[in-house]
């Protein structure tokens, strides 16, 4: 009998450490280790870009959190993403991107792969067959985040996999929004699971990581050589706070979760709001989809507002509780306005986000004090 998710994530790649019994994986700060004869390493391990035992323990945690036989841990989520683009792109190649991508993929895949000679095509992802459309005879790679960021579409990552293997092309799955807890895109036949750890897996803003996983041999060997000679790797207590925070996803994931879909209520009957996007919402039209695919509908909630940019902008200065701030995934709540902090990368691209967009990261205080203050900001 498998272990059930909590107890992965607390449990797995972590014994207790063999000399001291430590119950917790040591931080393990050291740069060298020492090496029985030339070549004759303990325990594998020579320099700590190439392998440290803290950090090994979190990528065989992550792996085993998404079901993938490969797990690879980074300084971020977008040394994550430029490895995987770099292991299954080259120059004349072509990908399909969402049309509502996070800003930083947009900027690095139109701001730098298309000066190495990258092609792509940005696509609605909840529509399959403008996927199909969008797919060209060089195209190697479909880039899928789901829900996205921050319009919170939802793709049908079964649906997409097969389009995507019918083009022989990969399937990536940027998961950072619903996290290995609520989505499991490895399972339902994506070929790569892309993380920002920074997010929900890390949970308390205090770390900055991204990862890898994949059950795909040869690609994880790809990514694997790129980690290592391109060197983006985390410091040991980096991964070490990852790893403490992994621990905690599933109960904190549950709380998120109800409290994102109390404020989406609430936003949804104000006369200030003049659309709430969240996929637990039944008029979300990928809430069927979403249903299917995860567990819960995850943190993160965005809308409209019903006055425009100005004032969208005002009532992210007045709350009280949610924070100021770009990043989520944190125990806090978080408020931004993504034209002009997250997305600000898009604007005047087909990627360019609505100016009275707020996206909000709904943390896990009290759900009663949280409306009260998203409320009284709109007020």
């Amino acid at each position: 009998m498998s272990d059930g998710f909590a107890t992965r994530a607390i449990h797995a790649g972590q014994e207790a450490d063999p000399t001291t019994g430590s119950v917790i994986v040591p931080i393990h700060a050291t740069s060298t280790y020492a090496q029985d004869g030339v070549g004759g390493t303990r325990g594998g391990y020579e320099y700590s870009r190439t392998g440290n035992p803290t950090r090994t323990a979190l990528e065989r945690c992550l792996a085993e959190l998404e079901g993938g036989r490969h797990g690879r841990a980074f300084a971020s989520g977008m040394a994550a993403t430029d490895a995987v683009l770099r292991a299954t792109l080259r120059p004349g190649d072509h990908l399909v991107i969402p049309d509502d991508a996070y800003g930083g993929t947009f900027r690095l895949i139109d701001k730098v792969l298309t000066g190495w000679g990258v092609e792509y095509t940005p696509a609605r992802v909840s529509d399959v067959d403008a996927v199909r459309a969008a797919i060209q005879p060089n195209t190697k790679v479909v880039w899928v985040e789901t829900p996205t960021n921050p319009l919170l579409t939802i793709a049908d990552i079964a649906a997409l996999a097969q389009v995507s293997r019918d083009a022989r092309a990969k399937l990536v799955v940027d998961n950072t929004f619903a996290s290995p807890f609520l989505q499991q895109p490895l399972e339902l036949g994506a070929d790569v699971v892309v993380h920002s750890t920074t997010k929900y897996l890390g949970g308390h803003s205090d770390v900055v990581g991204g990862a890898v996983v994949t059950s795909d041999d040869e690609l994880a060997e790809q990514v694997a050589f790129l980690q290592n000679s391109a060197g983006a790797v985390p410091g040991p207590f980096d991964a070490f706070l990852t790893l403490r925070g992994a621990k905690t996803l599933a109960v904190r994931m549950e709380r998120h979760s109800a409290n994102a879909e109390r404020i989406a209520q609430a936003l949804a009957d104000h006369p200030k709001v003049a659309k709430v996007l969240y996929p637990g919402l039944p008029d979300h039209p990928g809430h069927e989809v979403a249903a299917r695919q995860m567990r819960h509908f995850g943190g993160m909630v965005s809308f409209l507002h019903a006055d425009g940019e100005d004032a969208a902008l005002k009532a992210c200065a007045r709350t009280r509780l949610f924070t100021l701030a770009e990043s989520l995934g944190g125990v806090e709540s978080l408020i931004e306005h993504p034209g002009r902090m997250t997305h600000a990368s898009t604007a005047g691209s087909m990627l360019q986000v609505p100016a009275e967009l707020v996206r909000l990261s709904v943390g896990i205080e009290d759900a009663d004090d949280l409306v009260e203050d998203i409320l009284q900001a709109l007020d």
